[in-house]
């Protein structure tokens, strides 16, 4: 083991014997008390040294015996300290692409907030080179998400749709304005292999059985499947038996996109586990009688030739479903899973509305929410804008240990 401090956090003194790492809330610790010997040794953690040489340069320094371990300890068990040399076999191929490593450093800093293990973070950014993940819609959300991830290191992002790209398709970051007259999903696939830090993992090519099968079929092996439909109805009611097949193969998927002047990023479906588009078609049901006839008729009605979709809502639908797709393919648990967030301009709020399992869809999950009522439209929602800072002040260290770490609310 290199024993690094996260470069990642900031540190500073809040006294001469309290360090804190960190300025936000969300991830700040103090450590204390901390006397000026090992305050100066913590420059030593840098990840250039393994831990007998550490022992060597305390005792140089002549820390007590054992302390230099101690210390190390303290900083792992707190979640403030990274292994320059860990991860795994994967993390070593990776660090041997410098060209790769230097687009993807602030990905892997921004990682080490949310790891705890030494080695974890880099681990985990390697890890997003053998995944697969399909995004079905390739508009002015689906072209700038697909490329999103694809920069993040996902190794092969597929992008699933039909037509050519239309003047109002073009958007920084998503289809350029050279792609117009191309074939739409074939032009967002460049742009997401244009965006990406290194070339996608080789596979094995598909057997003729597999080139033919339908789609459904041929889909399986993608580790997420996000829907960013460009039409406006499949995104504020997205058609369950579109999604039936993702369901029953129990394929992960995620919605989002933009219907008017609204956002909607969500929910991310666990087959058997989180609601689906059919406990969405089926609790509106049962709320408003007219939902299905409301349904009906958008699907049915004339097709509007270019729909409300401004850029900076764009921009902001495919950023936060990127980041909700890239927190569950990290093993986390997004807040959007069973949950849609939506954003209306002009006020640009956030908002949670829960998506409960429903009894009477036959995806499951209800088994797994027994208890649970259906989520009214009327009642009050968590919102983004609410979330102010924490008024708790700094936890102070505790004298009589050694390094001892404390959440820091600051």
């Amino acid at each position: 083991m290199h024993p690094m401090v996260k470069p990642a956090l900031r540190r500073g003194w809040r006294d001469l014997n309290t360090v804190q790492f960190g300025m936000t809330p969300a991830h700040a610790l103090t450590l204390g008390p901390v006397d000026t010997a090992t305050g100066g040794f913590l420059d030593l953690l840098n990840g250039t040294r393994g831990l007998p040489l550490l022992r060597e340069e305390g005792q140089r320094r002549d820390l007590p015996d054992g302390q230099v371990d101690r210390l190390v300890e303290r900083l792992a068990h707190a979640g403030l300290l990274d292994d320059a040399r860990g991860g795994g076999a994967a993390a070593d191929a990776l660090r041997e692409k410098k060209e790769v490593m230097d687009r993807l450093a602030p990905d892997l800093a921004s990682l080490s907030l949310v790891t705890r293990e030494p080695g974890e973070a880099i681990g985990r950014l390697a890890a997003r080179r053998g995944l697969r993940v399909q995004v079905r819609g390739a508009g002015r959300v689906g072209a700038v998400l697909a490329a999103l991830l694809s920069g993040a290191g996902v190794g092969e992002v597929d992008v699933r749709d039909g037509g050519r790209v239309e003047p109002w398709d073009v958007t920084p970051g998503g289809l350029p304005a050279e792609a117009v007259g191309e074939r739409r999903d074939a032009a967002a696939r460049r742009a997401a292999r244009r965006a990406a830090p290194d070339r996608p993992v080789r596979r094995a090519p598909r057997t003729p059985v597999e080139q033919n099968a339908p789609a459904e079929q041929g889909e399986q092996g993608f580790s997420l499947v996000v829907l960013a439909p460009r039409d406006d109805i499949a995104v504020y009611a997205p058609d369950p038996s579109q999604a039936a097949p993702l369901v029953e193969s129990g394929t992960p998927h995620l919605y989002a996109g933009v219907v008017e002047g609204t956002g909607v990023v969500g929910p991310l479906v666990l087959p058997g586990e989180t609601s689906c588009a059919g406990c969405l078609h089926l609790g509106r049901t049962d709320r408003d009688a007219t939902w299905p006839r409301l349904v009906a008729q958008w699907r049915s009605g004339r097709p509007r030739h270019v729909r409300p979709c401004d850029l900076s809502l764009a921009a902001m639908v495919a950023a936060l479903a990127a980041g909700h797709a890239l927190a569950f393919l990290d093993g986390e648990w997004p807040s959007s899973a069973g949950v849609r967030w939506e954003v209306s301009v002009p006020g640009l709020d956030w908002r949670a509305r829960p998506m409960r399992p429903h009894p009477a869809c036959p995806c499951g999950a209800a088994g797994t929410a027994e208890g649970e009522q259906v989520s009214m439209d009327g009642e009050a929602r968590e919102t983004m804008a609410g979330q102010g800072p924490s008024s708790t002040p700094c936890r102070q260290a505790d004298a009589a240990r050694l390094a001892g770490t404390w959440r820091a609310h600051v």
